[in-house]
């Protein structure tokens, strides 16, 4: 199974959007495998946006991202990097289609409800920068057997 990152960002997290967007996940079959609350530093924003560090508007993107603290996800499940990209819709809510998170729950480029790794490498990269080893839980659930064809795991 891959996995990829998530972030709930202050956007949902100041519109009690947490849950919904927990829910989205969850109702499209992908398993949690590992969930905390974080207040994000400089420095780690700093490491998590370096593209951006140099861009005009890093400052404002990084005031956005401390604004409370955020929902950390490891999601899990059959092409997992592409199917929460998919879910989370383009950058700028105002174009995402309807039915993506953003696309539903988005007015803004920044304020756009998550973020989601963009590759299985940088999903790599991202879970490791933000959760341990024992961060991460294994288990079966009840519904498995329904969510995957047994040759598709």
């Amino acid at each position: 199974m891959e996995r990829t990152f998530v972030i709930i960002k202050p956007s949902a997290v100041n519109r009690q959007l947490i849950g919904e967007v927990i829910s989205r996940f969850e109702k499209k079959g992908l398993k949690l495998a590992a969930m905390k609350m974080a207040q994000l530093s400089d420095a780690i924003l700093h490491d998590h946006y370096n593209h951006l560090v140099d861009k005009p508007f890093f400052p404002r993107l990084k005031a956005a991202m401390q604004a409370t603290p955020v929902i950390l996800c490891c999601w899990e499940g059959v092409d997992c990097v592409n199917v929460v990209r998919a879910m989370c819709g383009v950058t700028n809510g105002r174009t995402a289609d309807a039915g993506t998170i953003r696309g539903d729950l988005s007015m803004s480029m920044q304020e756009n409800i998550v973020h989601s790794s963009d590759s299985l490498e940088s999903a790599a990269v991202e879970l490791k920068r933000f959760f341990i080893d024992t961060d991460y839980f294994s288990y079966e659930r009840a519904v498995d057997k329904a969510i995957y064809a047994n040759d598709e795991v």
